[in-house]
C-alpha cells in the first residue's frame, strides 16, 4: 500500500498538521483504485498503481468540494486512468 510518508513526499509536505486529512485521502483513493484493478494495493504492485493513488490522492485533498466555480478544467494527459489502464480489471 502506498504509504502516508510517499504522498507526504509526493505533495511536498514536510509537518503533519494535516497527517489526519492526508491520511483519509489516501485511503479513499486508494480503495478507488483498488476497485478499479480487482483487489487491494498491495507493496508488491507495480509503481504505476502506487502514482494513480497518489496522485488522485493529491486531487482529493486540494479539490475538497464537489464543485469549483470560475475554472476551466480539463485532464491531463497520462493521468489516473491511463496509468491504471494496463492494470484495470475488467
Amino acid at each position: 500500500m502506498t504509504t502516508l510518508e510517499a504522498f507526504k513526499i509526493h505533495m511536498n509536505i514536510t509537518d503533519d498538521a494535516d497527517d489526519a486529512i492526508l491520511a483519509q485521502k489516501l485511503d479513499v483513493a486508494s480503495a478507488w483504485v483498488g476497485r478499479i484493478v480487482g483487489g487491494p494495493i498491495t507493496a508488491n504492485d507495480p509503481a504505476p498503481i502506487h502514482e494513480a493513488a497518489r496522485m488522485l490522492a493529491a486531487h482529493l485533498y486540494e479539490s475538497r468540494e464537489a464543485t469549483l466555480v470560475g475554472i476551466t478544467a480539463q485532464e491531463l494527459p497520462f493521468g489516473v486512468m491511463d496509468m491504471l489502464g494496463p492494470y484495470r480489471a475488467w
